[in-house]
């Protein structure tokens, strides 16, 4: 009887917005009580048989590998995995209360030029609850919420309605003074992610007064669970030349593959088949550094059109990682300067205060194992002041031991939950 197992992606976005004076959501007088209507949000109705905004998907998966390029360029022989759709939306939360030159900057850096504010917020309120329905087999489910310091400037109500309807956060005000605020909003991401990701504040400053969270969680079983009785352990061949035994996987049969000059692609499904995990390898060791600068959102969306089921033999590292990296080096490069900067950033339709974005941080965990795939993410962002063969096809070889990129998808929408370099996989 075939092993049965739920794997788990859970990912969690903070948004922390740090102002020199102190905020409350409108209407509050500072006492640290729960605004009406502030509770989590009800699905909006929303046609679940309509697409995802493809400009969305685009943008969203476009500024994926371009954040991702720039972190492997940062240190290509390290393991690197981050989630997109987290980044992303914690920062379209963020270019809600975004005006002027800062606006601008951040649709530049998160591809979303051609479209509308309002519209990218409708948008993500769609995409929301098509990703959650997206398959009654598993379990995927996307909250947020939104924290304020008791007292202090107020919010401007837009931007909270947006937060609430778009979004559909929970709104909640504490007294960030007290050490049990930091708890509070911890166990918020520890609940939303199953305990995955077991807090993502280190501390709350006291210009601290706004914080926002994304998290989105993800269980599901491989259509075809490995045989941990054909696990066996086999070198791992990494760039530095050096080898290190790790467990790989095996399994034959019929696959999704697809292959191009220096990369083989196999696609691995879970539940009903809409969500799956793509695990692209070099074919040989010298082609990964060609292959890392190939990788874009346009040669993927090419790719994932030339997948055909053919015969195959497939062996997979079994493996274990963690990752966490600081993002604001790379969203300056990528076109966000100006919103960390304290003197130009304009954040002027979240408060009247000059706040500017001062942080911004990524986490991830991921396991991959014989039935199936558990990860974990953190984004926190803070703000401050200021085709088909004629013959049937041979039977492939597919022996992932050197690095390789993976990425977990909506094959219907194309939305990219999660993605990243597999550098040296260990258990």
């Amino acid at each position: 009887m075939a092993l049965k197992w739920m794997g788990w992606l859970t990912l969690a976005a903070l948004i922390a917005v740090n102002f020199w004076g102190c905020a409350r959501v409108p209407g509050q007088a500072g006492s640290g009580a729960v605004p009406p209507g502030s509770e989590a949000q009800e699905p909006p109705n929303v046609d679940l048989t309509a697409p995802v905004d493809p400009k969305l998907v685009e943008a969203q998966n476009r500024f994926g590998f371009e954040l991702l390029a720039q972190l492997q360029q940062e240190a290509p022989q390290e393991n690197r995995v981050l989630s997109p759709l987290s980044v992303s939306m914690a920062l379209s939360m963020a270019q809600a209360g975004a005006a002027g030159a800062t606006l601008d900057a951040m649709k530049l850096t998160l591809n979303l030029e051609g479209m509308e504010v309002t519209a990218v917020n409708d948008a993500i309120a769609t995409q929301i609850a098509i990703l959650e329905a997206a398959d009654p087999d598993t379990q995927l489910e996307l909250a947020n919420s939104l924290w304020a310091r008791a007292g202090g400037i107020d919010l401007k109500p837009d931007f909270v309605d947006i937060a609430e309807s778009a979004y559909r956060a929970e709104v909640q005000v504490l007294d960030f003074g007290q050490p049990s605020a930091l708890r509070t909003i911890n166990s918020w991401v520890e609940r939303a992610t199953a305990g995955k990701i077991p807090g993502i504040l280190d501390e709350i400053s006291r210009d601290d007064v706004l914080f926002l969270l994304n998290a989105v969680y993800f269980k599901g079983a491989w259509q075809s669970p490995f045989d941990p009785n054909e696990t066996r352990q086999e070198p791992f061949y990494r760039t530095d030349g050096s080898t290190a035994n790790r467990p790989l996987m095996t399994q034959s049969g019929d696959f999704s593959y697809t292959e191009g000059e220096n990369f083989q692609a196999v696609n691995l499904p879970y539940g009903n088949g809409r969500l799956s995990m793509v695990v692209v390898l070099p074919k040989t060791e010298a082609a990964l550094a060609e292959l890392q600068a190939q990788l874009t959102a346009d040669t993927w969306q090419q790719w994932r059109s030339e997948f055909s089921q053919r015969p195959g033999n497939l062996r997979l590292p079994r493996f274990q990682m963690e990752y966490g990296v600081g993002l604001n080096e790379p969203l300056k490069d990528l076109g966000l300067g100006l919103a960390f900067d304290p003197d130009q950033a304009d954040f002027s339709n979240l408060s009247d205060a000059s706040t500017f974005i001062s942080e911004v941080k990524h986490k991830t965990f991921i396991e991959v194992n014989e039935a199936g795939t558990e990860a974990a993410g953190a984004t926190s962002i803070g703000i401050s002041v200021t085709s088909a063969p004629i013959q049937p096809p041979l039977p492939f070889q597919m022996v992932v031991n050197r690095p390789f990129f993976i990425a977990i998808q909506d094959q219907v929408s194309g939305s990219i939950l999660f993605m990243g370099w597999v550098m040296d996989p260990t258990s």
